[in-house]
């Protein structure tokens, strides 16, 4: 079997197992949202081996999504880890066989905990699902992999059905994408999601010109503000065109007069432009989702009566 036929057998194999998930989702899955969502403190999440890494990235999701969570990796709980629980916090174990040697002996101290078990299993009818609170079926025909042995096809399950959880968990909890942007501050997604004004370069900062302001005053205004861009405004602050360096460039091309000229002969009037409050994305998408030879760097920043606010760059809008 060759290599392509490999890599497309394994896809295959682990779609096939979380579509047969999808549709034989029940009433646990409900039961499991409902609890999480009700409880007001942390989830511990716990996993041993590859369970226990697919563990790690379900706590971390479901914490940047508005359920807190924090991992505990079950052997390191029975030697002192457990003080991260208070009383009443739920734990989600994660484990394919359900026998797993380490999350049994810690069952008995969770219920002392009053922490109810949920269980995300290989086998629901094994040791650790009949003494779990709720269970939800993690089973697979086969594992990926030429040898049918290595943990891929159960892992990729449990992982898809965290993150189930913790969507079904966004959603309850009118989690929003505001909040996204709070939890993903250091973030390209997170800093996509904030307004344009807490990115923009505010008016005071921009070279902003007359109509009539010569060539020669609009380069020296674009040097001192060094934004690589002058705005044009009228007299109330309407916002009537912007000149970029390649604007210059291109007018001197073209053998443009240099001492006649005027902003409003290289200025670009009825610009794209983008309002205070609208999502960075947005700026992103309306610069680079243009034709290649005509991609912006610049966008004015206007309000709905066409007042000049400020300005943001692509470099803006992007994490450096």
């Amino acid at each position: 079997m060759d290599f392509l036929s490999i890599g497309k057998r394994v896809l295959t194999i682990e779609a096939d197992a979380i579509r047969v998930a999808a549709e034989r989702l029940d009433g646990s899955f409900e039961a499991a949202v409902k609890l999480l969502k009700d409880h007001k403190g942390k989830v511990i999440v716990c996993g041993m081996g590859k369970s226990g890494h697919i563990a790690q990235k379900i706590a971390a999701t479901l914490s940047s999504t508005g359920t807190p969570a924090v991992f505990l990796h079950p052997a390191e709980g029975l030697h002192g880890d457990l003080g991260i629980y208070n009383p009443g916090d739920p734990t989600l174990l994660l484990s394919k066989s359900g026998t797993t040697e380490e999350m049994l002996r810690l069952m008995p101290i969770l219920k002392q905990f009053h922490s109810p078990i949920l269980a995300i299993l290989g086998n629901v009818n094994s040791t650790i699902g009949r003494h779990a609170d709720v269970v939800i079926d993690a089973s697979v025909e086969r594992e990926a992999d030429t040898l049918n042995l290595a943990p891929t096809t159960s892992t990729t399950l449990m992982l898809a059905l965290g993150d189930a959880l913790a969507s079904a968990l966004m959603h309850e909890k009118g989690f929003t994408e505001k909040d996204f942007a709070i939890f993903h501050p250091g973030g390209q997604l997170g800093r996509n999601l904030l307004r344009v004004e807490d990115v923009m370069q505010t008016r005071d900062r921009v070279a902003c010109i007359s109509q009539d302001t010569s060539l020669r005053e609009t380069v020296i205004a674009m040097t001192e503000r060094n934004l690589g861009a002058a705005c044009v405004l009228s007299g109330n602050n309407t916002l009537l065109g912007i000149i970029t360096d390649g604007d210059i460039r291109r007018f001197l091309r073209r053998e443009g007069d240099l001492n006649t000229a005027r902003a409003r002969d290289l200025m670009c009037s009825h610009p794209t432009c983008i309002e205070p409050q609208d999502p960075v994305g947005l700026a992103i998408e309306k610069m680079e989702n243009r034709p290649q030879n005509n991609q912006l760097s610049h966008l004015p920043v206007v309000d709905k009566n066409n007042t000049f606010c400020g300005l943001i760059r692509l470099h803006d809008a992007y994490l450096s």
